[in-house]
């Protein structure tokens, strides 16, 4: 009598089981993962528009209310992986960048820092319509 080798149909079936579970488990992180890095991106993107705005407003008391009055190049030259634009606004006496994110994070959804000014220090609070909240930095949660 021959002796078979090798594995069976049962042990490859649960071979296949054990990688279905796995990737199901994997595929959703990493996609959270790729997410957050380019939130990352944005907020790279958005740092030297926050050290323009924070110089402007130091300079004149007022928010600059454009790229260009911030001095940095326009809201769509401003761009990278998965963000469309960082733009600068002003509405009053509230100034703001907006970053736009394209497809890779959330198609046309916006992150927005605004700038707050106590004893002459500039902090920002950041806020998102982002669907997916768990890819924003803990400061705009």
């Amino acid at each position: 009598m021959q002796r078979q080798s090798g594995f069976t149909l049962i042990e490859l079936m649960i071979v296949v089981a054990i990688i279905g579970i796995l990737a199901a488990i994997a595929i959703p992180a990493y996609q959270l993962y790729v997410k957050r890095a380019y939130v990352s991106e944005a907020m790279t993107l958005a740092s030297t528009a926050k050290t323009a705005v924070a110089e402007y407003y130091s300079a004149n008391n007022i928010w600059p209310t454009s790229n260009a009055s911030a001095g940095l190049a326009s809201s769509t030259a401003i761009v990278g992986q998965a963000v469309s634009s960082v733009e600068v606004l002003a509405s009053g006496s509230v100034g703001m960048i907006q970053i736009t994110f394209n497809d890779k994070v959330d198609g046309g959804k916006h992150l927005w820092l605004t700038p707050q000014v106590a004893s002459g220090a500039t902090s920002w609070k950041c806020t998102s319509d982002v669907s997916v909240q768990s890819a924003l930095p803990t400061i705009c949660k």
